[in-house]
């Protein structure tokens, strides 16, 4: 997820050092980045790395509501709910992290730096391309079988990378858990969609053959 006006590493060079506000940490793998129990209105940006945000419910069943690639934008900022306390952060591999308060977005630094302006600027391209990837995981979710969401998640994945061939982002477990499926029944349903003739799989790498 870019900016709209600017080359978000650009943007993340230039700032995350001058900007006395900013925050950068690091996480190892597994790591909880941010859990969003607090309203602290947090906006983060992924500078590298990969990572989920999970749900536990009070049985402690897990979902991946979303996963996170370097670029993008996440935080409470994005979820002004008040049941959301089983919201995590994890990360999936070493993770660098840009953490930023939006209620900060007005304010000014000692150094007088021009993050903040650029950030507003740029905010409302960035909110519309958060609501579209929330609407495409809505979209996913309200597929009754789980061969349609497969076939609408590798879709999008096609269409986001411009090619019939693309990697999964996730293990199957994840996948199975961001699709809320049973992962048993999903191995089984990508191995008719092979015998179908719909997909071709090697590894993590999936090669649509219907469209």
């Amino acid at each position: 997820m870019n900016f709209m006006n600017l080359d978000i590493e650009d943007f993340i060079k230039n700032f995350k050092d001058n900007c006395s506000r900013i925050q950068i940490k690091h996480f190892d793998k597994n790591e909880v980045i941010t859990s969003y129990i607090k309203k602290r209105n947090q906006f983060c940006i992924l500078v590298n790395g990969n990572a989920d945000l999970v749900r536990y419910d009070l049985s402690g069943n897990r979902t991946i509501v979303e996963h996170f690639s370097k670029n993008d934008i996440f935080g409470e900022v994005f979820y002004v709910v008040t049941t959301n306390n089983e919201l995590f952060v994890e990360a999936k591999e070493k993770c660098e992290v840009l953490f930023y308060i939006y209620d900060d977005i007005h304010g000014k630094c000692k150094s007088n730096c021009k993050f903040h302006s650029v950030l507003a600027e740029n905010l409302p391209e960035l909110i519309l391309r958060k609501v579209t990837s929330l609407n495409m995981r809505v979209e996913l979710l309200t597929k009754r079988s789980i061969r349609d969401k497969l076939l609408g998640y590798f879709s999008m994945l096609s269409t986001r990378n411009l090619n019939k061939t693309f990697s999964l982002p996730f293990s199957l477990t994840d996948l199975a858990d961001f699709l809320s499926v049973d992962r048993s029944a999903m191995m089984r349903e990508l191995k008719t969609l092979k015998e179908d003739g719909f997909i071709e799989k090697v590894g993590n790498k999936i090669t649509l053959l219907y469209k």
